[in-house]
């Protein structure tokens, strides 16, 4: 069977041109890529509203309120620890100059193939390290912090607009359609805003179980402020693999130059791998994998791909937008195969699975056919 060049043309031009529209435009994209992943969350908030006899601008309003409110209270119940954590932020770095002046002299002490060191001139050094990292680190603060806040104000309105008019924007996308397959496609449309719904439910149900745990375990360790460290690992966990690792170095960091003991930052180290087990093992594909119904390679590729094209935000949202495109491929004979390399793809050993599997991959093939 010989393919097509024209189709096989077409259809590489299309992912170059789709990538680099992802990437030029991202600055307007990864807005409207959260405002609709909030929205889908806001839904059943504002349809909740709309029974009690609201209209869709009070309604979406009234649930963007409610985040608001939720966020608000997040805020105030971890502002004392954010407030002691600021106050000890100053006693650090005499703690950092400390641990270079015992480790300086430790080598000069007790190496003796190595040039001795300048403890002076060593802390000289350190010092004026410190202080260009501390302005270098409060203005990139300031630059991201302003960057977050525009994004996140850009995609709140972005939500809100969906909010009110989601039903003319879905019965514009449906219009798209001819009138016999206009029913499949509001399904379709359907089957892809459940997928939305159910994977951000569970990432919220996930953050606040692992920042409940979190915050127990290191509350027992000892450490200070382990509510805010252990919601704050918790919500980075949102960001696949490195996320979790962030939200581990930071508590740990903080042990160490807290505490003259190493055996805390161990302990962390060891609580953060255990927590990371039940996450992986248990957590996540209990909550969030059986609603995506996606593979580990599926996963993985999302990620890759999400970060090279959107950088972090990407790595967030890659992942339920390929469990969308799997929903979407499901509606369309043609596209199933796609859906089964997106899938679990649970095959069994039947015959009538075999075959229809050997099917769909022969659909596939039809599509580059002459």
């Amino acid at each position: 069977m010989q393919l097509s060049f024209q189709k096989v043309f077409y259809v590489i031009a299309s992912i170059i041109g789709l990538f680099a529209i992802l990437i030029l435009a991202k600055s307007v994209l990864i807005p409207i890529a959260f405002a609709f992943l909030f929205s889908f969350i806001l839904y059943p908030v504002a349809r909740k509203f709309e029974t009690w006899g609201t209209n869709e601008l009070i309604s979406a309003f009234l649930s963007i309120l409610v985040s608001f409110l939720i966020i608000a209270a997040a805020i105030f119940l971890f502002s004392n620890q954010i407030i002691n954590l600021s106050e000890n932020l100053t006693g650090f770095r005499v703690k950092i100059l400390n641990v270079f002046a015992d480790t300086t002299l430790f080598i000069n002490q007790n190496i003796e193939f190595l040039p001795q060191l300048d403890k002076e001139e060593l802390l000289d050094k350190i010092k004026t390290w410190l202080n260009e990292s501390a302005g270098t680190l409060i203005s990139q603060t300031f630059s991201n912090t302003a960057n977050i806040i525009f994004g996140f104000l850009t995609s709140i309105i972005f939500t809100f607009l969906i909010l009110i008019y989601r039903r003319g924007i879905i019965r514009a996308m449906v219009q798209f359609y001819p009138e016999k397959h206009r029913k499949k496609a509001l399904n379709m449309f359907q089957s892809v805003q459940k997928v939305g719904q159910q994977y951000l439910f569970g990432m919220l149900v996930i953050v606040v179980i692992l920042g409940i745990i979190d915050s127990i375990g290191l509350w027992i360790i000892g450490i200070d402020n382990p509510f805010l460290f252990g919601f704050l690992a918790a919500t980075l966990a949102l960001i696949p693999y490195a996320g979790t690792f962030i939200g581990a170095a930071i508590p740990v960091m903080y042990s160490f130059i807290s505490h003259d003991s190493i055996w805390m930052p161990v302990t962390i180290i060891i609580f953060f791998w255990l927590v990371q087990l039940i996450e992986g093992n248990i957590l996540t594909p209990k909550i969030v994998g059986e609603n995506l119904k996606i593979n580990a390679l599926t996963s993985i590729l999302s990620i890759i791909i999400g970060a090279s094209v959107w950088g972090i935000a990407g790595m967030i949202l890659f992942l339920p937008f390929a469990a969308m495109l799997k929903a979407v491929c499901e509606e369309y004979t043609e596209l199933k195969p796609f859906a089964l390399l997106i899938g679990e793809n649970n095959y069994k050993t039947k015959d009538a699975d075999a075959k229809f599997i050997s099917r769909s991959f022969e659909k596939l093939k039809s599509l580059f056919s002459k």
